[in-house]
């Protein structure tokens, strides 16, 4: 597997992690003690910032990451603070640095789930206020090696935090969150905030993960420079725009990109116009839409005069395998190729697509019905001899695998992974967490953050844009990542200009992408990451 560009901050799995640990402690002489005390500081000035005073329970398992969670207890209690110690496990089942930290926390001694010293025999009634009581909690249960599904004491204590009014902090990982992928098969924390040591994990930004990991704070536990983290799964930074090429006083509309347009039925005139529109936004010098003959009044009339139009054979206001030769013959002359905006489900144009992908020298994008044309079949594209893009949500992503959406959503990471695989491409799976997957594994993750991007159109306008840097001859991995990147920005862009996520159309979008990519690049020339 290829390393991962510089445009991407690496989110190491848990495997990655435990080798990083091993060779801190084992080949440069870090104390695994000194780490934890550090992890645990990280962690207290989170708690002092989301609640500078009051009580803390701190619910640890028996593991490091319980012993971060004692470190926590101990700083907190030394700063006077009122702090209850919760274990699910007997305190002589602690190990290692956690058991020492166990020996040095002042005060109290660690109680049991339902509220008992440890020390007393079982079925005493719990206190009044139960276990946790009021205040901020600190999830310590369960750290980055944690797979599966929560079983036991663990499970009844995600419960009871589940139950407390207060806000929580998670140490590391939210208990119940795969740290490796983000899947959630149970129970498990939703934190206000996660602070996790050394580097951010793949499962705090991939959902479900994310929605329960809150705000993500990396602290630095000093770990020595030089780690063995050979990621392969990156946080995908503003940077990569700088990969993007720009016009020159010597180039042409063709050298600035030649992008075709496939799409359009009856209802959807839309799709195809605003994927043509925002390959021209996105920089592309030269734009042609294909689309059925009777939409081509319509697509020319309708407010671009720069947009080229093609009329195409149509059957029943949809477009016929008849004009595969046409499109194919326009191919020489082009770029890239965006495919399936607005195209329709009839018998007839999944022939066309399928036809089109298939044959088509040039780099693809495909999208909408260009995907569902696929379904069952997202082996064939294996064998295009060149680069192709495939931009489904989940629910397209789940046709094209044969599986429900639900089961998509569970496991985003491992599904993405897997279509790039069958697929022989590139693999963006949309939502917050936009997943970029390429078939050796290598995964970019979006940050997210657009809730602007939730409106019809959108889709039409990723599509166009990485179609538009495709054309210009940007790297496919890297294309479709940039394009994803000024995508999410020019959403923020467009909410800050209509003064709400609510009311921004794809058209708001459309517009927003060349200030997001001139501010993103002027940000990326003066040094900013």
């Amino acid at each position: 597997m290829e390393p991962l560009p510089d445009w991407l901050t690496p989110l190491p799995d848990a495997e990655t992690m435990r080798g990083v640990d091993r060779w801190a402690i084992e080949e440069q002489g870090s104390s695994g003690l000194e780490l934890m005390e550090r992890a645990g500081a990280g962690v207290v000035l989170a708690v002092e910032r989301l609640a500078s005073d009051g009580p803390v329970s701190v619910v640890c398992g028996k593991g490091n990451n319980g012993g971060d969670g004692l470190v926590v207890a101990r700083l907190l209690r030394d700063g006077g603070r009122s702090v209850k110690v919760i274990c699910v496990a007997p305190p002589a089942e602690l190990k290692g640095d956690a058991a020492v930290n166990l020996g040095r926390l002042p005060g109290e001694a660690p109680l049991r789930l339902d509220g008992t010293p440890w020390s007393q025999a079982a079925g005493k009634p719990p206190e009044s206020d139960g276990p946790l009581g009021e205040g901020l909690i600190v999830d310590a249960l369960l750290g980055t090696g944690f797979s599966g599904e929560p079983h036991g004491a663990v499970a009844e204590a995600i419960e009871a935090i589940h139950g407390c009014a207060g806000p929580v902090v998670s140490v590391d990982v939210p208990s119940g969150v795969d740290a490796s992928s983000g899947a959630v098969r149970g129970l498990a924390v939703r934190a206000a905030c996660t602070v996790s040591f050394h580097a951010a994990k793949p499962g705090l930004w991939i959902r479900p993960g994310k929605a329960h990991a809150g705000e993500v704070e990396v602290v630095d536990i000093g770990i020595p420079r030089g780690a063995p983290m050979a990621a392969s799964i990156g946080l995908l930074e503003r940077s990569v725009v700088r990969l993007l090429p720009r016009r020159t006083t010597a180039g042409t509309k063709f050298s600035s990109g030649h992008v075709l347009v496939v799409g359009g039925s009856r209802g959807l005139s839309g799709a195809p116009a605003m994927a043509a529109r925002a390959s021209m936004r996105g920089g592309a010098g030269y734009v042609t839409a294909f689309i059925p003959a009777s939409l081509q009044p319509v697509l020319a009339s309708g407010g671009t005069p720069e947009l080229m139009t093609r009329a195409l054979p149509e059957e029943d206001g949809a477009l016929s395998p008849r004009g595969v030769a046409e499109v194919l013959d326009s191919c020489g002359r082009a770029g890239a190729l965006a495919l399936g905006p607005g195209l329709g489900r009839t018998a007839g144009t999944e022939e066309l697509a399928r036809t089109i992908a298939r044959e088509t020298p040039i780099p693809l994008v495909l999208d909408a019905d260009g995907l569902n044309a696929h379904a069952g079949r997202l082996v064939e594209l294996a064998s295009r001899t060149a680069p192709s893009v495939l931009t489904p949500h989940a629910g397209e992503l789940a046709r094209l695998l044969e599986l429900d959406s639900e089961e998509i959503a569970r496991d985003r990471l491992r599904h993405v992974r897997e279509a790039a695989r069958l697929a022989g491409a590139i693999v963006v799976l949309k939502g917050d967490d936009t997943l970029i997957a390429d078939p050796s594994g290598r995964v970019a993750v979006s940050r997210g953050a657009s809730p602007a991007l939730a409106t019809a159109g959108t889709g039409d306008v990723l599509a166009g844009a990485i179609a538009a840097l495709l054309a210009a001859g940007t790297e496919t991995f890297a294309a479709a990542a940039a394009g994803v990147w000024l995508h999410a920005e020019a959403g923020r862009r467009a909410a800050r200009r209509v003064g709400a996520a609510e009311g921004v159309i794809a058209s708001d979008v459309i517009e927003a992408l060349p200030g997001a990519r001139a501010s993103a690049a002027d940000d990326a020339g003066a040094g900013s990451g």
